[in-house]
């Protein structure tokens, strides 16, 4: 796991506020909010694989929302503001990511992943097995990334 030091360094200042001090970011002022380009979501630090574009939703919440992740996460009770969530973490990092929330489309399994885009990368589908993520091109039909 690298360092404080070094985080900062790696990551934007609001990656860094975001990940290591359970931060959030403006709502419909992040970068992935309204993006629906056909790939993968990955760790800002780790790199591990965390969600894929077919599980994102539109939720109209400002915040990338996500029915599933592609593996299991890190769940934990957080209490802060007053309020009682379900925060989401990396599961390898242990980075925050964001919260989960039982109020998403129910045909998608009513769950709602809510997650900082300052907390993710993305990769675009015609690179993912450049990128090394090439295992999970299945989730798309395949290794033949002109599939639709």
């Amino acid at each position: 796991m690298e360092n404080k030091t070094d985080l900062k360094k790696k990551l934007s200042p609001l990656a860094y506020h975001v990940t290591q001090e359970n931060g959030t970011e403006p709502p419909f002022k992040n970068q992935y909010w309204n993006h629906f380009e056909r790939g993968i979501y990955v760790d800002v630090i780790t790199g591990e694989p965390l969600f894929s574009s077919l599980d994102k939703f539109p939720s109209s919440c400002g915040w990338p929302s996500f029915a599933k992740p592609i593996q299991k996460l890190v769940t934990k009770m957080d209490r802060s503001f007053q309020m009682i969530r379900t925060e989401v973490r990396s599961l390898k990092g242990e980075h925050h990511l964001g919260h989960l929330f039982s109020d998403g489309p129910v045909d998608l399994g009513g769950y709602r992943y809510c997650i900082n885009s300052a907390a993710l990368k993305f990769i675009p589908l015609e690179q993912m097995e450049t990128e090394g993520y090439g295992q999970y091109l299945s989730l798309f039909g395949g290794n033949d990334e002109t599939k639709s």
